[in-house]
């Protein structure tokens, strides 16, 4: 049979039956990957929300910064937690390298400028066609960035998704700050990379295939906001 065959119904076994080294793996990618999210979109909602509605002195220089760590290595954000969370660093009295929980800081650091970005053009968006409005009613700064966030909620939502989608798939980052361990910090995108360099491919092809799935299924739940979202709004303006 063909080794690639082969390794493919190897990993297809593995997924059916549940194998434990697998849904352990799974199961810690998606924990660390969920609180990054929230941490992330979390912060990143504030700040995007804060460049939106205020001008002050050097914004312009604060967006080009933003837009300049969408592009951000992770590697090189691996690499400072490192040094941060090394004995050595300012850090280091917290003993957390090496653990979830730096690779918890690391895809933080990794996706906050991602939702700080898409969430003040979002919200900036929107007040250009609401703020007039909104300021003729006499809401502030802060009320305007709280409505337009419920109105766009639904963009935000799917924005909160692609974050989550950036975080499970890093590698570099947590593979640099959490060391691969085995059952301590070995999360998909680390293990398929171990594995593959050992040749064990059926391991590494079955993990792969849960990451394409949860994958699909952040893309597949993308696409059901926007289509509900659309629809509001066709119901709205049918109402209107």
């Amino acid at each position: 049979m063909n080794p690639f065959l082969q390794s493919a119904l190897s990993a297809g076994r593995m997924v059916a039956a549940g194998d434990p080294q697998l849904l352990h793996i799974v199961g810690l990618s998606l924990r660390v990957s969920a609180l990054a999210c929230v941490i992330a979109t979390a912060s990143g909602l504030l700040a995007g929300a804060g460049l939106a509605v205020w001008r002050f002195p050097g914004r312009r220089v604060v967006l080009v910064v933003l837009n300049t760590l969408l592009a951000l290595p992770s590697v090189v954000v691996g690499l400072v937690v490192y040094l941060l969370l090394s004995r050595a660093g300012p850090l280091g009295s917290l003993g957390i390298l090496f653990t979830p929980a730096a690779m918890v800081i690391a895809q933080s650091i990794l996706v906050m400028p991602i939702v700080a970005a898409l969430a003040r053009q979002i919200i900036d968006d929107a007040l250009r066609d609401h703020g007039e409005q909104l300021r003729s009613l006499g809401a502030g700064p802060l009320a305007s960035a709280l409505v337009i966030a419920w109105d766009e909620r639904m963009a935000l939502l799917t924005l909160a998704l692609v974050a989550f989608g950036r975080a499970v798939s890093e590698v570099g980052a947590v593979m640099i700050v959490g060391g691969n361990i085995d059952g301590v910090t070995r999360v998909m995108t680390t293990a398929i990379a171990l594995e593959t360099s050992k040749g064990d491919l059926p391991l590494a092809l079955a993990l792969g295939l849960l990451l394409l799935g949860v994958v699909l299924l952040l893309n597949t739940l993308i696409a059901m906001l926007r289509g509900w979202s659309l629809r509001a709004d066709e119901r709205i303006g049918a109402a209107s």
